[in-house]
């Protein structure tokens, strides 16, 4: 019985299991957890159709604020996307992707957890970025996940801040330059097609249309956007001198 319970508080594994486990290995630990691995790959292969729709964002970032690690990891439902043992999992995930990659770390543990949670897991994606100074944010729910490279060092509190507006306005893209021409078109169609409609002289059409566009790019481009934490300024002119080089957001 002690060691059932060793090898439970080890895997999570259930008592039945663990007991199985161990008539299989003859009592070894170490075969017992092989043992329990390999069952759990096939409970993930048999599990492996079914949905993934809730899940987990979590960050890891370096001490030196210069690299960090976002990944994003799907499980079936929001009762193990609460469990602990998964979050640990999942942030052990991101801290590991910060020097090597967060994938195949996740792919080394996924039957053991698999075990655990009795879920099918997915690595629904991941990213290490590096820059001069580098900034996250995970929403209270951990569903949605920002991480924010600047060209500079800034203030913690605006580099934050800047990571909770992205998580909360979700900007398509950095600059107005960063919107394909296949985008831009499309939403001057679109404009184009309602002006016509509200009866608008084709003279007035393209006047109006540049209205239209700034007012689009206020809408999605983050450097555009007025600022969540202060809205009379927008965030370009938060940030003064500061670039923006990159940002990703992952949500669920």
């Amino acid at each position: 019985m002690e060691k059932i319970k060793q090898l439970r508080d080890m895997t999570g594994a259930g008592i039945g299991d663990c007991k199985k486990a161990l008539d299989e290995s003859n009592g070894d630990l170490n075969k017992a957890v092989e043992y329990l691995r390999k069952k759990g790959g096939l409970k993930a292969a048999k599990k492996a159709n079914r949905e993934t729709n809730e899940g987990v964002v979590a960050l890891g970032i370096n001490d030196d604020k210069k690299k960090i690690s976002i990944v994003k990891i799907a499980c079936e439902t929001d009762f193990v996307a609460r469990n602990q043992d998964f979050k640990d999992f999942v942030q052990k995930v991101a801290e590991m992707g910060l020097a090597n990659s967060a994938e195949d770390y996740f792919n080394s543990k996924k039957a053991e957890m698999t075990l655990k949670v009795a879920e099918n897991l997915i690595f629904s994606g991941g990213e290490k970025m590096e820059g001069e100074y580098v900034s996250g944010y995970i929403h209270a729910n951990a569903k949605i996940g920002v991480v924010v490279v600047f060209d500079k060092e800034v203030d913690t509190e605006l580099a934050n801040g800047i990571a909770m507006h992205i998580a909360a306005m979700n900007p398509i893209a950095l600059n107005p330059e960063n919107i394909s021409e296949d985008v831009l078109e499309k939403e001057k169609e679109i404009y184009r097609v309602q002006l016509e409609k509200e009866g608008k002289p084709s003279e007035m059409i393209d006047k109006i249309l540049i209205g239209k566009i700034n007012k689009y790019y206020e809408e999605v481009c983050l450097t555009k956007q007025g600022y969540i934490m202060e809205d009379k300024k927008k965030v370009e002119e938060m940030l003064g001198d500061v670039k923006i080089v990159k940002f990703i957001r992952f949500a669920l």
